[in-house]
């Protein structure tokens, strides 16, 4: 199963793409400047900064080759060299982000990340950091034929698919299937208590679920516990919520999602395998629950971190300015609940 690639025009996106380095595994753009939010007008995301992720085999080559290029898109630490980069890259969620860049007349945002790290957060969720984001509707811009990730890429989608499933109860819509996915990357994140529009999921999904069907559809047509009347564009599921049911979903979910879980249930000094405690979890009528925990914890440690490092490698200037866009950002979507 191939990842779709959304079929509206990518022109601006290439361009934007023609003044990097090509050596890329997979590159696409996401975000509020591609697709558009509820509660935005189409001229907000025609200014709204635009956001990119560029996945790379070799992170030193990569920035080395970018620095001769676009220098100026480094903060201070371009005098330390690509390697020094390379190494900062690799911690929190493993993505080296250059911010507030002019390119073509916009404001961008772009990441690197190395394609070993990329593939290893698709299939174990390692940080759910840039798999939580492909989670999500994205415009993919070059892709090689990497089956590895490509692989991952669709299992990723499989595992937020399970993860949503045991979260939800045993009926819900399709809306409120993309919702719980959607909202999964966000689970424990620091800044969706400050620096983020707490109706950021609705605001995501609402406008959006076509491209959430064409994401999904092949996985959900496959899946024995859901109806999906794909010409109605309507899904009906009925989620086998027993422990053998619940189970057999607990241990399809990607390796570091377990693994927090066995931390969160099993106390201190006793020593039991990962299948016997899951087989304990899904006798919990808070299974759901527990399995929001073990994402939360993913995510809260890998953004703290990634958050601290934008420090460096965005400097100091330029993180009061993003961090400030943000709190606007907030602050407006505050606003317009209340009024």
């Amino acid at each position: 199963m191939a990842l779709p690639v959304l079929s509206s025009s990518a022109v601006k996106f290439r361009r934007v793409l023609a003044h990097f380095p090509q050596e890329l595994s997979l590159a696409f753009a996401y975000g509020s400047g591609v697709f558009r939010q509820a509660g935005a007008s189409a001229e907000h995301g025609e200014t709204n900064m635009l956001d990119f992720v560029f996945a790379v085999d070799d992170a030193v080559t990569w920035h080395m080759t970018n620095l001769l290029k676009n220098r100026s898109h480094y903060s201070f630490l371009k005098f330390f060299g690509p390697k020094k980069i390379s190494t900062i890259q690799r911690y929190g969620a493993g993505i080296y982000y250059n911010t507030l860049v002019p390119c073509n007349g916009r404001m961008i945002k772009y990441g690197v990340i190395s394609t070993d790290a990329l593939i290893e957060d698709l299939f174990h969720w390692k940080t759910l950091y840039v798999a939580g984001r492909l989670q999500k509707p994205v415009k993919i811009l070059a892709q090689n034929e990497n089956s590895k990730l490509q692989a991952a890429l669709v299992s990723n989608l499989k595992s937020a698919v399970t993860a949503a499933f045991l979260m939800l109860p045993e009926s819900f819509s399709e809306e409120d299937l993309y919702m719980q996915i959607a909202g999964l990357s966000y689970s424990g994140d620091f800044r969706m208590i400050i620096g983020e529009d707490k109706s950021k999921v609705q605001n995501i999904v609402k406008p959006n679920v076509a491209h959430f069907q064409k994401l999904y559809s092949t996985i959900l047509q496959d899946c024995p516990q859901v109806v999906y009347k794909h010409h109605l564009g309507r899904l009906e599921a009925s989620i086998d919520k027993s422990p053998e049911g619940q189970f057999t979903q607990l241990m399809a979910l990607p390796k570091t999602l377990q693994q927090k879980i066995t931390a969160l249930v099993n106390p201190p000094g006793k020593n039991r395998d990962v299948e016997e405690i899951l087989l304990q979890v899904a006798h919990d009528p808070d299974c759901g629950f527990v399995v929001h925990q073990g994402i939360s914890g993913i995510v809260r440690s890998s953004s703290i971190v990634q958050s601290a490092k934008t420090i460096l490698t965005a400097g100091a200037k330029k993180s009061v300015t993003y961090s400030l866009k943000k709190l606007l950002k907030m602050t407006k979507g505050g606003f317009k609940k209340t009024s």
